[in-house]
Parts: C-alpha cells; sequence; structure tokens
C-alpha cells in the first residue's frame, strides 16, 4: 500500500489552487486553510466579528483546541480571501452558504474537488495545515514562530513563561506563507519557459 505524503506537493497545489474560483464557499475555505495555517473547524467557524479593523483574526479559547485563544494576523492574501466572502442574510459566518450556520459540507464538497483534480489523491483537508507548515520553514520562517501561528502549546520553560503573543513575527510568517503560496502557484513566467525547454529536452 502507497503511503501518502501528508502533505500537498507544489505541482499539486499549482493543479488544485486555480480550480478553487468554481467552487465558492468551499474553494475560498480551502484557500483560507492554507493561508492561515488553522484548523477545518476554526476556520469555517471563522466570524467577521473575529476580526478586527487591523485585519486581524482572533480565535476565542471556547472554539480553540488548546483551550486558548489564537490570535492570526491575516496576510494581505487571505483577507483578500476573506473580504470577497458575501454577507448572507446579515450572518457574522464569513464562510456560509445560507447565513444561519457556518459552511459544513466538507464531504461532498470535496469530493466534487477530488473529480475536478485527478492529480491531487488520496488528500485531506488537514494536509494544508502541514503544508503550510513545510512552507513557512521553506520561507525561513522561525521553527518556534511557526508553531506559534499554528496554535500549538511551547512545551518546557519557554512555555510556561513566555506569554508574548508574536504579533508583528506571526503577521510576518504569514505574509511569508502566502508569498510562498503565489510564487508556486502563479510563477514567473521564465520559470514557465524554462519547464517547457527542460520538458522538450527530456
Amino acid at each position: 500500500m502507497n503511503i501518502r505524503d501528508p502533505q500537498l506537493s507544489d505541482d499539486e497545489l499549482r493543479a488544485m489552487w486555480p480550480v478553487l474560483g468554481g467552487f465558492g464557499t468551499f474553494g475560498a475555505l480551502v484557500k483560507v486553510l492554507l493561508l492561515t495555517a488553522q484548523r477545518r473547524d476554526e476556520v469555517a467557524h471563522m466570524r467577521r466579528s473575529e476580526i478586527n479593523g487591523e485585519g486581524v483574526w482572533t480565535i476565542p479559547a471556547e472554539r480553540y483546541k488548546t483551550n486558548r485563544a489564537n490570535v492570526i494576523p491575516l496576510s494581505d492574501a487571505a483577507h483578500a480571501v476573506i473580504a470577497a466572502q458575501p454577507i448572507i442574510d446579515g450572518s457574522d459566518f464569513v464562510l456560509t452558504v445560507k447565513g444561519k450556520n457556518p459552511f459544513n459540507g466538507f464531504s461532498k464538497a470535496k469530493r466534487r474537488l477530488d473529480d475536478a483534480t485527478p492529480e491531487v489523491a488520496n488528500w485531506r483537508l488537514h494536509d494544508l495545515r502541514r503544508t503550510a507548515k513545510t512552507l513557512m520553514m521553506r520561507a525561513g520562517v522561525r521553527p518556534d514562530i511557526s508553531e506559534r501561528v499554528l496554535g500549538h502549546v511551547i512545551p518546557g520553560v519557554e512555555g510556561v513563561y513566555d506569554r508574548h503573543s508574536y504579533p508583528n513575527e506571526k503577521r510576518d510568517a504569514l505574509e511569508k506563507l502566502a508569498t510562498m503560496v503565489d510564487q508556486i502557484v502563479s510563477p514567473p513566467a521564465s520559470d514557465k519557459v524554462m519547464k517547457l525547454r527542460t520538458g522538450a529536452d527530456t
């Protein structure tokens, strides 16, 4: 049995990203999952009232896995996806189909996306979180900062005594993540030409 790498490759991201625009609320959810590195339900239950005027999203402790609030300074790319979502019947939910409830049709929507992207096989939404962690590392983000972005509890004495929320460092990490995603899914024209030439020579 083939064991899948629990994160998406660059080629898989390139295959998936342009398709997401045709998947409405679910497509937006997938983008925000990767661009914020948060868990599925945390993103699905995102409320506009949790995002302040500076684009900082605070996930309250009562719906965070660690029972601690997590502060996410949204990148410009993530904020653009969120801002593009329609307000339905005055709902506070960002990702909603009918307004009354947060998006919850994950299985059906993912099956449709899988059918549209056969290049991306046997993956889970949680893989986007792992992918985001890896991309932050590739972008030079310090491991302890990427762990704080993910909302993981920092072990040992540091986790007990260091109560700083690192907002500036987390914002920088998420902007670097967004830049890395953009470079992967929209490579410069010169890169595309190089790949074509390489493919033609082999």
